[in-house]
């Protein structure tokens, strides 16, 4: 053979081993590979435990398996803690686009911070990686529990001269039905408000013997922050008695909470002439001062009404629990704090017709912003709660 043929022989045979890899097999390069991205996941914590399922999908199906590590990592949530410690080996079948990797959650009613942990991809074979990373949120804001610090002032199951005729100790797993309904939506109510009230367990919940109503900063239909508003309207209603309301209330700029009476005939009547009771109201801004107010009027243009304040001694009402209490007779009422009388109110009072010797309903709720307390701003915290205690009713 001469030198020439020689010489392209071997470089044709050289060749062909070059482009078969000199194994005989073929490697693709990594841009035909397909691309594995891992999603984030958040959902609601029980306490029961729970599942997240986290899904890694390929931007197309593979000739042959692919394989991805994955392994936990703590973030603020805690190996063993929130979640099981999780690590091994995700394999997708050829032809397949997606697989699943399941994490354990940890059982939990806490109402606390959301926490955060990762499930990190890496060693991908027959793939790429496009998102090594997913985030499971744990939501925990949602929880049902909360415990309270009981401390502060209280009063008793009797009082003489009277029997009890209602109360809500709020004792049960669930906010009564038969006592409450919740009255929803945004709007303003009135006040230019900025809350939208909803029936939700994420803005009022009963636990440990507590009712907590929590003002909250979200969107919701229309409205920036969230809250709840209950009534015992057409339920619970009364015409004089004792009133005590152990609560601790919530604080901060634009926060607005209220215990308070309307008249059951206001459907017929309207505001103002049904009247209107304030045992409580509180300026979070002002965290150290009560109101209690009455008020009245024919309509609107004739709206009336006599209220003073209460400035507490030492500390603030979000401390500690306090008892906000109504003594009402035909043609008087009495409102006081920690069984100390600060304002009085009797017919002689009240101009034109005196409408607090009809029958009246108890409503609770937060407020956020609004024409008395202003805005919400810079110095405002989130979550606000008030948390109740117990109301009675003694006549």
């Amino acid at each position: 053979m001469n030198f020439k043929r020689w010489y392209l022989a071997v470089f044709c045979v050289t060749l062909f081993a070059c482009s078969k890899g000199g194994s005989g097999t073929t490697t693709p390069p990594a841009s035909t590979l397909p691309a594995a991205s891992i999603n984030n996941i958040s959902a609601n914590r029980n306490g029961a435990g729970s599942v997240f399922q986290f899904s890694v999908a390929l931007s197309s199906a593979a000739v042959g398996d692919v394989t991805l590590h994955y392994a936990t990592q703590p973030g603020t949530a805690l190996e063993n803690a929130d979640f099981t410690a999780a690590t091994g080996t995700l394999t997708i079948a050829s032809g397949k686009t997606s697989g699943t990797i399941d994490v354990q959650i940890k059982g939990d009613s806490l109402r606390k911070e959301n926490q955060v942990f990762y499930v990190q991809l890496d060693a991908p074979k027959n793939c790429t990686i496009k998102t090594s990373k997913g985030t499971g949120t744990i939501v925990n804001v949602n929880g049902l529990y909360l415990p309270v610090d009981n401390t502060g002032y209280t009063t008793p199951l009797t009082y003489a001269g009277y029997n009890l005729a209602w109360a809500d100790e709020f004792s049960t797993n669930s906010i009564n039905a038969a006592n409450w309904t919740f009255e929803t939506g945004g709007g303003g109510w009135g006040n230019n408000e900025l809350e939208n009230y909803t029936d939700r367990t994420q803005n009022a919940f009963a636990s440990q013997g507590n009712l907590i109503i929590e003002a909250r900063p979200e969107v919701y239909n229309g409205n920036q922050y969230t809250s709840a508003r209950m009534i015992t309207k057409n339920k619970q209603v009364f015409k004089y008695g004792r009133v005590d309301i152990r609560a601790k209330l919530p604080s901060t700029k634009g926060i607005w909470p209220a215990l308070w009476m309307l008249g059951n005939n206001i459907d017929q009547v309207s505001w103002p002439s049904c009247g209107e009771i304030d045992i409580l109201e509180l300026l979070g801004q002002e965290p150290n001062r009560i109101y209690g107010t009455i008020h009245w009027g024919s309509n609107l243009a004739t709206h009336a009404s006599k209220g003073t304040n209460y400035l507490l001694p030492s500390g603030s009402f979000d401390q500690q629990f306090h008892v906000y209490s109504m003594i009402w007779a035909e043609n008087s009422i009495k409102i006081l704090v920690d069984d100390q009388e600060y304002l009085s109110a009797t017919n002689v009072d009240v101009s034109g017709t005196y409408p607090f010797n009809n029958n009246f309903f108890f409503i609770f709720n937060i407020a956020v912003g609004g024409n008395w307390p202003g805005s919400p701003d810079a110095t405002t915290t989130f979550p606000q709660r008030m948390i109740v205690d117990y109301i009675r009713v003694f006549q």
